[in-house]
């Protein structure tokens, strides 16, 4: 056996077969992971603090089934994450810090309608979260969740005023179609179509109004799907 042969048996022996090499699965968002529940640091600029009224448990899971430890009273703590039935919280614990969840009875806040309005930035954080999973977009969206559901604008208008900016964001849907020619083979006198050239041609457009940041119209062109309007809640401003 020769030197060559030796080279392509170690190979053999080394290289997995293509049939063992499984390809690496791409990490999911925190969208995907869990949708009930939402992240206010992906949602709200400017954080929620709540003050702790009463000593409470702080579990490892939203379901309230692993306690890892207690949160002491008498401090304020950032509100990370929410459900429809616990908090999730990062503070001091009775021995060492702690975060995790929290049943909402241990916080209390100085605005009157905090809790109302924590239930309704609930609810329209998980009708947005729906929308930027289907890339689909919404009165009353922001102009950066619109950019998580579409990306960034094909072309954009900008207007300032005394009172704030208004503007339009155009995204534009291309489809490549392929030009083909006639030919016809002079030896053998058969047709036959070869490819020339290629171009970008408009699918479908959607034209987005927005007024100080906030989606206010949308204008979709006839090659898409209609239906009807989609609004959403616009963003909550939280009291202090």
């Amino acid at each position: 056996m020769n030197a060559a042969c030796h080279t392509l048996l170690a190979l053999c022996l080394v290289l997995p077969l293509a049939a063992d090499i499984k390809p690496v699965k791409p990490r999911k968002s925190l969208l995907e992971s869990d949708p009930d529940v939402v992240y206010l640091a992906q949602t709200l600029k400017k954080p929620i603090e709540l003050t702790v009224i009463k000593e409470a448990p702080v579990f490892s899971d939203k379901n309230g089934k692993t306690r890892i430890g207690s949160l002491k009273a008498d401090q304020k703590v950032p509100l990370e994450a929410m459900t429809e039935k616990a908090y999730k919280v990062r503070g001091q614990g009775l021995r060492d810090d702690v975060a995790g969840w929290v049943p909402p009875w241990a916080f209390s806040s100085k605005d009157p309608d905090f809790v109302a309005n924590l239930k309704k930035l609930y609810t329209r954080q998980i009708a947005v979260q729906a929308l930027i999973a289907a890339k689909d977009v919404a009165i009353g969206m922001t102009l950066d969740e619109v950019t998580l559901s579409k990306g960034k604008p094909t072309k954009t208008t900008l207007r300032r005023t005394k009172t704030g900016q208004s503007g339009t964001w155009e995204y534009v849907d291309y489809e490549t179609i392929n030009h083909y020619t006639t030919r016809v083979d002079p030896r053998t006198g058969q047709v036959y179509r070869q490819f020339a050239y290629a171009t970008q041609e408009e699918k479908g457009k959607t034209v987005i109004e927005f007024t100080n940041d906030v989606v206010s119209a949308i204008e979709e062109s006839k090659d898409q799907k209609g239906g009807n309007v989609r609004i959403v809640v616009p963003p909550l401003v939280f009291g202090w």
